[in-house]
């Protein structure tokens, strides 16, 4: 499933919070448990991004927390990587993004609850289409594309998918906005969050200039129906109208710490749960109290010793192998695996010398080409470039530098008929 990334801080716009008492002093006259975090000052605000299918929920492909003072009119985020690895169940650990699969943003909310040991108040949930909306209503967004972003998947079950981004200086629509907080590359999931919260301070500038700040509250009603939230259209206009001092304030954006992991071909993102808490504490503008290091402490040691063989250490701490290491580990697998799969190239686009430009690249890459299986096709005049791969080796081949649909085959060998647009590179 082609995962949905999104948000931005226009979601701080569209979300509010007259409820900053209401964690802190519950309606019973108790407050929250001692050894969780909780702050009189800040709104927590959960917002998921979701891609859902017809007959699928879909799952949080995109997951961060709002901490909102509306006193110092200051907000920082913090974002939740997909990967990470939580516990669904007694005993069962799963990515946190499908929590949502399984119970919705409730669910989400309490995983990211237990995680955090802090009260989540209030959520948004915004989709694909949504995402669109919110970005053209204020007229588009300028940011600089760091690079050349390409990708095409015709099979993506909300009508297709293609990403087609040139490097450089551009404003970008709601339709390219997507696709620029989509792409996905070798970076992996840090990368696009790091591109996500890019995009996020370029969206705030957008929303805080003079030419959308006059017409926020006309935008605030006519968008207030494209999400879903527990919060009050009200308050919704009110926060929306402070953005020009929060971006005035400074936005603090953050990731939760821990580090990449690779277990049975499976990608993880394991949480530093006492780092993580000591963190979100500071955005939230409380201390960390003996009694929340000590359950981080415990939470972090009964994580470590659920950790599958490999990636714990016998005085049963977390494994804490370098980001540089875990990738190196992951490009030898790779490597290996790009050994294994026959690939053959066919021209079919009448372009001299493409089918043995593009063996030379893939060559490059790792992959073991024999020179009987490059040459030319059954046609000259394909007109687009299309790559077939067997099952589960599509990231293998990684982001090529010329237009091309990928789609996964039957098939043990993978085969590249170059069309036309080849030219186009």
């Amino acid at each position: 499933m082609i995962v949905l990334a999104v948000l931005l801080l226009f979601v701080v716009g569209l979300c509010a919070g007259a409820w900053q008492l209401w964690r802190y002093l519950r309606t019973d006259g108790g407050v929250d448990s001692p050894d969780m975090l909780a702050s009189p000052k800040t709104t927590e605000i959960m917002v998921l991004g979701v891609d859902p299918r017809a007959n699928d929920t879909g799952r949080s492909d995109t997951l961060f927390i709002v901490s909102l003072d509306e006193s110092a009119k200051r907000a920082s985020v913090l974002s939740v990587p997909r990967d990470t690895r939580v516990e669904m169940e007694k005993g069962a650990y799963e990515k946190i993004n499908h929590a949502y699969a399984y119970g919705g943003h409730e669910y989400t909310k309490e995983m990211l609850e237990r995680l955090l040991a802090a009260r989540m108040d209030r959520y948004v949930l915004i989709n694909i289409h949504a995402f669109e909306q919110i970005v053209d209503a204020v007229g588009g967004v300028d940011i600089d594309v760091e690079k050349r972003m390409y990708y095409e998947d015709p099979w993506d079950e909300d009508g297709g998918l293609v990403i087609d981004l040139q490097p450089g200086e551009q404003h970008l629509d709601g339709q390219h906005a997507m696709q620029y907080v989509r792409f996905r590359d070798e970076e992996g999931d840090v990368g696009r969050i790091s591109r996500q919260q890019k995009f996020m301070h370029a969206f705030l500038e957008r929303v805080a200039s003079p030419e959308v700040v006059p017409h926020i509250a006309q935008i605030v009603r006519e968008l207030s129906s494209a999400v879903e939230t527990d919060l009050e259209i009200g308050d919704m206009i009110r926060i929306a109208a402070m953005l020009p001092d929060v971006k005035g304030n400074g936005v603090r954006s953050e990731v939760l710490p821990g580090v990449p992991a690779w277990w049975q071909e499976t990608s993880y993102w394991l949480p530093d749960i006492p780092a993580a808490r000591k963190l979100f504490a500071s955005q939230m503008g409380v201390n960390v109290t003996p009694e929340i290091e000590a359950r981080a402490k415990r939470d972090a040691k009964d994580y470590a010793e659920s950790l599958p063989k490999g990636l714990t250490e016998v005085n049963g701490t977390m494994r804490m192998a370098s980001p540089e290491e875990v990738a190196e580990e992951q490009q030898k697998n790779a490597q290996e695996d790009r050994k294994n799969i026959r690939v053959r190239v066919l021209n079919e686009s009448g372009i001299k010398g493409a089918a043995a430009a593009s063996a030379d690249m893939l060559r490059a890459r790792g992959f073991a080409i024999d020179d009987e299986d490059v040459g030319n096709g059954s046609t000259t005049e394909r007109a687009n470039t299309e790559l077939t791969v067997p099952r589960g080796t599509k990231a293998l081949f990684g982001n090529l530098p010329f237009p091309c649909r990928v789609r996964e085959g039957d098939d043990n060998t993978a085969v590249l008929r170059i069309g036309k647009d080849y030219d186009d590179a």
